[in-house]
């Protein structure tokens, strides 16, 4: 509730369980089952990007920076008539998100029709992205602080904030979305 993400909610017509799930490293992850939900809710089938594509669009890129999107999902702000239909049910009491969960059936559809969306004036030229997983690059390292400076402001202009753990600026190789890339 600290980071704005769930409210308290009296009376719900929807409702999902709470389930823990192990992480690396000894943490827990709290995961809504949204079965019945995901269920009641048509597919989008928005297009993801062919993985392989996006890593052979580095070919001949002097720099690379890969950078992941911090919590992805809860970045994108629910529309308030849909929140309750998100409500989950724990000891604690029942509680809706106000951002868009983990879990949902259309999230990751969702999540890159916005960043396709928004980055659409830079995609092929100097980055691409696959949901979460953005890659700025270079064909000349001269360029590539300008090609940053270009993503932060549409990262800033949407309020997109990243994971510093899971970024590497100015690199010649690195792993994105599975694969090395040189």
């Amino acid at each position: 509730m600290a980071a704005g993400h769930i409210e308290e909610i009296q009376f719900s017509e929807w409702l999902s369980n709470v389930v823990l799930v192990p992480k690396p490293g000894g943490k827990w992850r709290i995961y809504i089952n949204f079965r019945d939900l995901n269920k009641a809710c048509p597919k989008d089938f928005y297009p993801l990007s062919r993985i392989d594509q996006l890593v052979d669009s580095t070919s001949g890129c002097q720099l690379l920076s890969m950078m992941d999107a911090s919590q992805r999902y809860h970045q994108i702000m629910l529309a308030p008539e849909d929140r309750k239909k998100g409500s989950f049910i724990t000891s604690e009491g029942t509680f809706y998100y106000v951002a868009m969960p983990f879990g949902l059936k259309n999230a990751g559809a969702t999540y890159q029709r916005l960043v396709d969306k928004i980055f659409r004036p830079q995609i092929g030229r100097n980055v691409e992205v696959y949901v979460d997983d953005m890659l700025v690059k270079s064909k000349k390292a001269e360029e590539h602080v300008k090609d940053l400076e270009e993503t932060f402001s549409v990262l800033r202009k949407y309020k997109l904030k990243l994971n510093p753990a899971k970024c590497a600026f100015g690199v010649q190789g690195g792993r994105f979305l599975g694969f090395m890339v040189t």
